[in-house]
């Protein structure tokens, strides 16, 4: 008889009817024991959950755009609802090397963190970012430093694994529909969520266009992660949280 999984991998996906069908056949060819892919469809326009249960993926359509933090909440209610212990998160266009999950798992696994990140930027990966993205990161990497006393070597990384203890955090209020990145780990970290970052392999997306691309978006993001954090570091001080004790 077979064990049920008690690992779930989210894939949140916007239009990526193009990108799924590899990411997927990769995935599942590597899967990690007792582990299920779940792929959440953040009310795409084109057949992305099609292709998704064409693989016999299951797949959890949302009616309307709630933006990349609104779909990775949805996995996170649906891992804790559904009882799973662990939860993995990977990107839909093939950045993320499913053979790095166990990589990702293991200090959960262990009992040594609650939250796990995966960082493409050490020294055994060959990932390149663009210029003006790895000043992005430093800085944002610094903030966050300052913040909470724990800089990490890639804050914006969506590769990420968490037990259940960080599940139950970040299923309550104030998380954000669009980009859950420097201010969710300070919050974490305020919250006492144990976090560690593992080296892992990226690969470079397909094309140039990501959620950051433009020039409204970029500026948009950077002022809403200072704002953010901001926010959060005043009412931290103030004795105030964000994710409160049931």
């Amino acid at each position: 008889m077979t064990a049920p999984a008690h690992i779930l991998v989210i894939i949140p996906a916007f239009n990526e009817a193009g990108n799924l069908p590899r990411t997927l056949r990769t995935l599942l060819a590597n899967l990690p024991p007792h582990t299920l892919p779940m792929v959440v469809d953040d009310g795409s326009a084109d057949d992305t959950a099609r292709v998704a249960r064409d693989l016999g993926v299951l797949c959890l359509k949302l009616p309307i755009h709630l933006g990349y933090g609104g779909a990775l909440q949805t996995g996170y209610k649906y891992a804790l609802q559904a009882g799973f212990s662990f939860l993995v998160q990977m990107d839909a266009d093939g950045q993320h090397d499913p053979t790095m999950i166990p990589r990702i798992l293991d200090p959960l696994l262990a009992g040594e963190a609650d939250c796990v990140i995966g960082n493409r930027y050490h020294p055994g990966s060959d990932y390149q970012s663009p210029l003006l993205r790895r000043i992005g990161r430093r800085f944002f990497s610094w903030m966050i430093g300052w913040f909470s006393g724990i800089p990490p070597q890639d804050p914006t990384s969506g590769f990420r694994a968490y037990n259940r203890k960080a599940l139950a955090l970040l299923t309550r209020d104030h998380f954000p529909l669009d980009f859950p990145d420097a201010d969710v780990y300070i919050m974490m970290r305020y919250a006492g969520v144990r976090m560690r970052e593992v080296d892992v392999i990226m690969h470079p997306p397909p094309g140039t266009k990501s959620m950051h691309s433009g020039f409204f978006h970029p500026v948009r993001y950077c002022a809403k992660m200072l704002m953010a954090s901001f926010m959060i570091f005043l009412r931290h001080m103030g004795g105030l949280s964000f994710w409160k004790a049931d």
